[in-house]
């Protein structure tokens, strides 16, 4: 049967639109037709991450990208911030979309929102597509882990104070002219900064960082459960600059899920999606087209975790990072978003 060739980008309609779920307002931009396409933004970020994306992405699939709770024009309650409870989020508006299920793309912590979705709701995942993804190891920038420490409230409220602000704006230009690696994202960590006009925004983008990041750094993994993700299609791009979440967490991820494809972006820090969005779409479009939705069962899942984690060695690259690996499994595995 012949199929309609897909619409043109600028022919898409990106609505934002609002569902209270248990009692709070979630926010989501969705456009589209087709199988399911989730876009999970960052820490501190929201659904504007992706909007320059969408209409791309929305030619042949239904995009659904939420602010999540505590961010953007969602709900900002004193509430559940774990990855754990953003995955259940998720399931939950999901299922009030009537959407069974999707292709989970996450960017940073986003990215371990996904996996701990693929983690718990298998059955409503058809494949992961990982973008700096946080949850692979305990390095992470030292900003982070300075925002997390008291007094972050303070720290955070002062940064958004004229005078200071334009001194941060000179600090970050140096850092570009000097071509370091924390000047690839500086601007936009600084719209992290931006997009926290209040204490109550303030107070959700710490307890968020904090049942992520203290200050040793990333306080859980999922290098202990890698191996299930056995016959889920994966994708993980990075950037070969990346400040935040370093790059070797890419070969880390990779080596560690099996049949996963990894793409570094040269260049690029930790939006990779940003510095070249073309490319980042034509990536995920290909992606998709050349692999199948996971084909989970719950007789498979029990074969999987009886079998458990393998100790065979993983290829010349996990051998590489055996050792951090070994680590960083040792020091989070009490904290895992199990």
């Amino acid at each position: 049967m012949p199929t309609s060739p897909p619409r043109p980008a600028g022919d898409v309609r990106i609505r934002l639109r609002y569902h209270t779920v248990h009692g709070y307002r979630r926010a989501y931009r969705i456009a589209g037709d087709g199988p399911a396409l989730l876009l999970i933004h960052g820490i501190g970020g929201s659904s504007t991450t992706w909007e320059k994306l969408i209409p791309e992405l929305a030619r042949d699939h239904t995009v659904i990208a939420p602010d999540l709770l505590g961010h953007g024009a969602s709900d900002k309650p004193r509430a559940d911030y774990s990855v754990a409870g953003y995955a259940n989020g998720i399931r939950d508006l999901l299922g009030v979309l009537g959407i069974d299920r999707a292709t989970l793309i996450g960017h940073s912590l986003g990215g371990g929102v996904a996996m701990q979705f693929a983690y718990q709701f298998p059955e409503h995942t058809d494949r992961l597509i990982l973008v700096s993804a946080g949850g692979v190891g305990r390095e992470v920038t030292p900003v982070l882990r300075a925002v997390s420490l008291p007094g972050a409230e303070l720290l955070l409220s002062m940064l958004r104070l004229p005078g200071m602000r334009g001194q941060v704006g000179l600090l970050t230009g140096l850092m570009k002219l000097l071509d370091t690696d924390l000047g690839q994202d500086a601007s936009e960590m600084l719209n992290v900064v931006d997009a926290l006009p209040d204490a109550t925004s303030r107070a959700a983008f710490i307890s968020t960082l904090r049942s992520v990041v203290d200050w040793r750094g990333q306080v859980i993994t999922m290098l202990d459960r890698c191996y299930l993700a056995a016959g889920m299609p994966t994708q993980l791009i990075w950037g070969s600059r990346d400040s935040v979440v370093p790059v070797r967490h890419a070969h880390r991820a990779h080596a560690a899920m099996p049949g996963s494809r990894l793409e570094i972006f040269d260049g690029a820090g930790h939006f990779p999606f940003h510095s070249d969005p073309d490319r980042f779409c034509a990536l995920v479009d290909h992606f998709i087209r050349t692999t199948t939705p996971a084909d989970w069962s719950p007789e498979r899942w029990r074969i999987l975790l009886r079998k458990g984690r393998p100790g065979r060695p993983l290829g010349v690259v996990a051998q590489a990072h055996q050792r951090a690996v070994v680590r960083d499994l040792r020091v989070a595995s009490e904290r895992s978003a199990t």
